[in-house]
């Protein structure tokens, strides 16, 4: 007897062409070479002979020649007059977005992205409720339908007629604009032990950036990175970011970090801070490092509290993703995170990304302007 029901047919990838398929891989190489795009093509060569990437019919010369073609590479001149391949900044874009539906999923770009508050009343998005009209709301927000319902309700449909009474309005959300700083750790350890951890932390920052510029235009994202010391860097130079020989300077992140944030004109400001390892580093007034990787140096732990406390007094909120497991380490971000009266995660690095994502959403939600 013949069932009814579903039809199951065999699974179809989407059709990509050559190229498509082959920059998928290319632009997963280059951020982890960190932009070098002669390493990112010898390991394209040892991939290729071990997958067969490529075809006769589509080489690697091929591929090459169409990234040239498309405006993803050019030739420099180098000092000794030879010729090296560089990415553009359509690379870099390129890349940014790939790291954004990597970690965050296919996310549509909407209009002026802007931040919910839990506050309601004149704004710009519909909470799907209604209240009564108050005096100062726009007309565009009147609701026809509930206020000719309402005037008959309250006068019946002998003697209709429509009073400011009657006027029902559909309420909304006010919108906030959200400054954002995210600190990443380049210290030594971030590559320590055989573990890659800068290239998730880098393609983190390189989808929150494509988010908040794509869906929040309204936002602010900054990025600094500290090891030593602590400085800024362009969104743009995000591929390229890299671990250097440093002790960790968690103080002069977080000082960094709130210069950054005073200048804001927005209401609603925090910072993200990921990091792997202990405070180990503090830049003296005489320009001289104090330096002790020696456990928790209790000097520069009490420093880090102090700028925890700081922030919050200045209401900014630091959310610190502690991508390590040592026991002791986790008590001290516990106690940093208790003078903040922020947020602490303890996660490797499989969910890194998803996890900064739902909570930027969800502090956005939180915050009121």
């Amino acid at each position: 007897m013949p069932r009814s029901g579903f039809i199951f047919t065999p699974y179809k990838a989407p059709e990509q062409s050559n190229f498509d398929r082959l920059f998928d891989i290319f632009s997963e190489l280059i951020t982890h070479t960190s932009g070098d795009v002669e390493e990112a093509l010898d390991w394209f060569k040892i991939l290729d002979d071990e997958y067969k990437l490529t075809s006769p019919e589509y080489s690697m010369d091929d591929f090459i020649e169409d990234l040239k073609k498309k405006g993803y590479l050019r030739e420099e001149i180098k000092p000794d007059g030879k010729g090296a391949l560089q990415i553009t900044a359509k690379t870099e874009r390129a890349i940014r977005k790939n790291a954004m539906e990597q970690i965050f999923g296919k996310i549509k770009k909407s209009g002026a992205g802007n931040h919910k508050s839990k506050k309601s009343g004149q704004g710009d998005e519909s909470t799907g409720e209604f209240r009564n009209y108050q005096f100062g709301d726009s007309i565009e927000r009147i609701s026809i339908t509930e206020s000719l319902k309402n005037a008959q309700i309250n006068h019946g449909q002998d003697e209709f007629k429509l009073t400011e009474h009657d006027l029902i309005i559909e309420d909304t959300h006010h919108k906030s604009q959200m400054s954002t700083v995210l600190m990443i750790d380049i210290s030594h350890s971030m590559i320590l032990y055989g573990e890659d951890r800068i290239t998730p932390a880098k393609k983190v920052a390189m989808a929150l950036a494509e988010l908040i510029t794509t869906r929040y235009p309204k936002d602010t994202l900054d990025v600094i990175v500290f090891g030593n010391d602590a400085w800024p860097i362009k969104i743009k130079d995000l591929p390229y970011l890299q671990v250097g020989p440093y002790h960790t300077n968690t103080v002069a992140g977080l000082e960094l970090a709130m210069d950054i944030l005073r200048r804001k004109r927005n209401t609603n400001k925090q910072i993200f801070m990921i990091t792997d390892g202990k405070p180990s580093c503090l830049r003296m007034p005489d320009g001289q490092y104090y330096k002790n990787s020696n456990g928790l140096d209790q000097f520069i732990v009490e420093k880090c509290y102090t700028m925890a406390a700081q922030a919050r007094k200045l209401h900014i909120p630091i959310t610190t993703f502690m991508i390590a497991q040592d026991p002791y380490l986790q008590s001290f971000i516990e106690e940093f995170t208790k003078s903040n009266k922020g947020k602490a995660f303890f996660t490797g690095l499989k969910g890194l990304g998803e996890m900064i994502f739902h909570d930027y959403e969800s502090n956005r939600k939180k915050r009121i302007n």
